[in-house]
């Protein structure tokens, strides 16, 4: 095997690793909670506990994906190191856009509870 065809073959699988862990879909919007009604409120915070557990489910996906790839020997311990340094990121990401939509949601829940004491 050629020098060429072994980088090839690294890429590929590692590529191919990357491709494992599909990244979920946050909820499209978050109801406004001065007109949202209560089963528009209820059903919001279902899906963001659900795009929080999809995230939980990627981050585990990316650390299984990580193992695999350190377990494999495919690596020198600089390509690891940035292997490792870019699923840091992924998984930072993740958390922090699932933080992002719960704080909006807690805000717009606050809004709610607040209009329904006035009502």
């Amino acid at each position: 095997m050629t020098r060429l065809t072994l980088v090839l073959t690294l890429l590929a699988a590692a590529g191919a690793a990357e491709a494992t862990c599909i990244y979920p879909r946050a909820p499209e919007r978050v109801p406004d909670g001065s007109t949202a009604t209560y089963d528009e409120m209820a059903a919001a915070q279902k899906a963001v506990k659900q795009f929080n557990d999809d995230i939980d489910s990627y981050n585990s996906c990316l650390d299984l994906e990580m193992a695999t790839l350190e377990k494999s020997g495919n690596y020198d311990e600089n390509r690891l190191a940035e292997l490792r340094a870019m699923q840091a990121k992924k998984n930072n990401a993740a958390v922090d856009e699932v933080q992002a939509l719960a704080d909006r949601f807690n805000e717009q829940l606050r809004v709610f509870k607040a209009r329904d004491k006035q009502d």
